[in-house]
């Protein structure tokens, strides 16, 4: 039997009220949870139905916009094609307009061709025709030259046998007088060919060789690092600049050039050697009389050298062998010496491969040519120690170091101190002619250079009869223009030499001047 809930005691009741409680807290709390879960259900399943409401709306407008995007991309694809097809029509139009074009013009040759066809045949059938009757034609001449030739037996009294025999021998008479003229036409040919191929083979040993020049000098510069580099050089009380001076013969010009000091002298050797020295002593820095001397001394050795190795280069190059040691270095100490700003040992160089050149063309001995061509200024490497000229210098030292009788005279020849006696001697005139002469070669001042060309126009228009003068070819050549009233062809002739000898004799210049003289006459009329 259950008891009523007082008749317990105290701490039953309480027991029996804190488990009741505690089941009515779990099931309202699982009933609360349970409405809860409920609740977001319901907020989740709202949200999917929104989501998927949007997804439909974003679905359907993204379809619309496909839709209107392919239905552009297919209008303009059918404007593309539509264009296209009509830019195909046009081009098939144009080129079946040239085609019928081409063809109308395949027509008219065709009917030219045609034209042309029965024009031959009817020439041809005139031909024949004509052929017919120049047979006939001959015939008959034939036939009147037998009549004739019987009559003219007969006036004449003698055969025909004999008529040839005097017609052979008037004609071999004629034939003697033509033979003589033609002697005398092939004589003077001959003479204008020799002189076209003399000029042929100056041209091709000039075409076939160019050399390189240096400026003639009479100073050198040497560059300063600073110009406080002056006062060490001049030393003190000058005595450095007196001992470079004792020790290598060469003037030192201190002025206002900045950063620079002016070696003077006329040897270039020891031009060479104060510069190669006061090189060394400025870039060593100890510059006092003892090492000045030591420095001097090391550079000529090393100049010696140097000397030594261009001059068998230079024999080297040309192809000359057994050439003398002393000679050897007198060609090196060439590579420092200078004419008109010519270096003489490029010179001879050049002179010696145009001596091989014509010796070639002419048949002659080219290395025989090449070593006289090499040696024939070999004087100028001590002209200014020895008295002469250094055509004989060269000649003398040729001769004492050995050199064939032939290059000795060759040597001697070259400037005409002695009269030529071989073709050698004139090749190496000439080379050298070539070589000193032509335009580039040597150089001079510029002012003296003007003045020249205007000294050479001014002699021209000196003359009687001159309209206008031009000095062209750097000097080499100056044409005149005469007034053709005044100067007959004859009187151009004799002006050419006339002027030619005014310019000889008022001039200095370096190899030739051709002067040219034209003379011309214009007639000039308008058809109105």
């Amino acid at each position: 039997m259950v008891l009523p809930l007082w008749r317990y005691p105290v701490t039953a009741q309480v027991l029996i009220y804190s488990i009741l409680f505690f089941a009515l807290g779990i099931t309202a709390g699982f009933l609360l949870k349970k409405k809860m879960e409920e609740s977001k259900q319901q907020d989740i399943e709202g949200q999917r139905r929104k989501l998927l409401e949007n997804a439909l709306g974003e679905a359907a407008q993204i379809k619309k916009d496909a839709e209107l995007q392919r239905k552009a991309e297919s209008l303009q694809l059918r404007q593309d094609a539509e264009k296209e097809a009509q830019n195909l029509k046009v081009t098939l139009l144009k080129e079946e307009e040239l085609l019928s074009q081409r063809i109308d013009q395949v027509g008219r040759k065709v009917e030219l061709l045609d034209k042309r066809e029965m024009d031959l045949l009817n020439k041809e059938r005139l031909l024949s025709a004509n052929q017919e009757q120049l047979a006939g034609r001959i015939k008959e001449i034939d036939t009147l030259v037998e009549e004739q030739r019987f009559k003219l037996e007969q006036i004449s009294g003698i055969s025909r046998e004999e008529a040839m025999a005097k017609l052979t021998e008037s004609i071999e008479s004629e034939a003697r007088m033509e033979a003589a003229k033609s002697i005398v036409r092939i004589e003077n040919e001959m003479k204008i060919q020799a002189d076209k191929k003399a000029k042929n083979i100056l041209a091709l040993a000039i075409s076939r060789y160019a050399g390189d020049y240096v400026a003639e000098k009479t100073v050198s510069v040497v560059s300063l690092p600073n110009d406080e580099m002056k006062g060490r050089i001049i030393g003190r009380e000058g005595r450095n600049i007196r001992a470079i001076e004792a020790a290598t013969g060469i003037d030192i010009i201190i002025d206002d050039t900045p950063e620079a000091v002016i070696l003077s002298g006329f040897n270039p050797v020891r031009r060479e050697v104060a510069r190669q020295a006061l090189e060394q002593l400025i870039a060593d820095g100890r510059i006092h009389p003892a090492r000045i001397e030591e420095v001097v001394a090391k550079v000529e050795k090393e100049l010696d050298t140097t000397m030594l190795e261009s001059g068998e280069q230079a024999t080297f190059d040309v192809g000359a062998h057994g050439v003398h040691h002393e000679i050897i270095m007198l060609l090196g100490r060439l590579r420092y010496r200078t004419s008109y700003g010519q270096n003489v040992l490029q010179h001879s160089l050049e002179v010696a491969f145009l001596c091989g050149i014509m010796a070639a063309e002419l048949g002659l001995d080219v290395k025989q040519a090449k070593r006289a061509g090499l040696l024939h200024d070999i004087g100028k490497a001590v002209d200014h120690e020895v008295e002469g000229s250094h055509a004989s210098i060269g000649a003398n030292l040729a001769k004492k170091y050995g050199e064939p009788e032939v290059i000795v005279h060759a040597i001697a020849a070259h400037h005409e101190d002695v009269e030529p006696s071989s073709i050698l001697d004139i090749l190496v005139q000439s080379a050298d002619a070539l070589s000193g002469a032509r335009p580039g070669a040597r150089k001079e001042m510029l002012e003296s250079y003007v003045k020249r060309l205007d000294d050479l126009e001014k002699i021209a228009m000196s003359f009687k009869g001159v309209e206008k003068s031009f000095a062209i070819q750097a000097g080499r050549e100056i044409r005149i223009i005469v007034d053709s009233h005044d100067v007959t062809d004859t009187d151009a002739c004799l002006l050419s030499k006339d002027i030619a000898k005014k310019v000889e004799s008022d001039l200095t210049y370096p190899g030739q001047i051709r002067v040219t003289v034209i003379r011309e006459t214009r007639s000039v009329e308008y058809a109105k």
